[in-house]
């Protein structure tokens, strides 16, 4: 008997010192301090528009690497009379963000018969386009001269002419001009 009241009283200890350990376990779980969910709202807005900033920033620069455009403008463009025809004159800008060739000239849709010419030909067209094309890096302007024979068609002073020039990307940039 005296066995079995001993027995007893140590498993009355042994369960009650694991309940005081319990306790004090929970209360030093209670007594820590975390982060106030405030200071996490905040901490997890900080990170997300953080990391939001970096994406638009790494996304405009890949996609301008593939939105890049050739835009020629033709400024100004006017003809002078010179003996047997006309010199027109055009001042063109590459605005756009890529870099533009100009390839072919027209007058009156019809293709310019000399490129890469000086001065007026006797019953033909010319203009000062190199033959590999007029290159203009993006931002960048240029002149392109073009000559038009007296004998040409049935051009005479005071007739508009419709000079287009044709770059390499496919685009055609029109100019109409009135010969004097």
């Amino acid at each position: 008997m005296t066995d079995n009241l001993c027995m007893c009283i140590f498993l009355l200890l042994l369960k009650s010192s694991k309940m005081i350990r319990r306790q004090r376990v929970r209360m030093n779980y209670q007594e820590r301090k975390a982060v106030s969910p405030v200071i996490a709202t905040v901490i997890l807005v900080a990170v997300a528009i953080t990391v939001s900033v970096g994406v638009s920033y790494w996304m405009g620069g890949i996609s301008s690497q593939y939105t890049q455009f050739e835009k020629i403008e033709v400024q100004t463009g006017f003809a002078t009379a010179v003996a047997g025809g006309w010199d027109v004159t055009m001042t063109v800008k590459n605005s756009g963000s890529a870099d533009a060739t100009i390839t072919h000239v027209f007058v009156n849709d019809v293709p310019v018969t000399n490129l890469a010419a000086s001065a007026v030909v006797a019953g033909e067209t010319g203009a000062d386009v190199p033959a590999t094309g007029l290159g203009l890096t993006a931002g960048e302007a240029g002149t392109v001269m073009v000559y038009i024979s007296s004998s040409y068609g049935s051009l005479s002073a005071g007739t508009t002419v419709n000079i287009k020039l044709h770059s390499a990307g496919g685009m055609d940039y029109i100019k109409l001009i009135k010969l004097p």
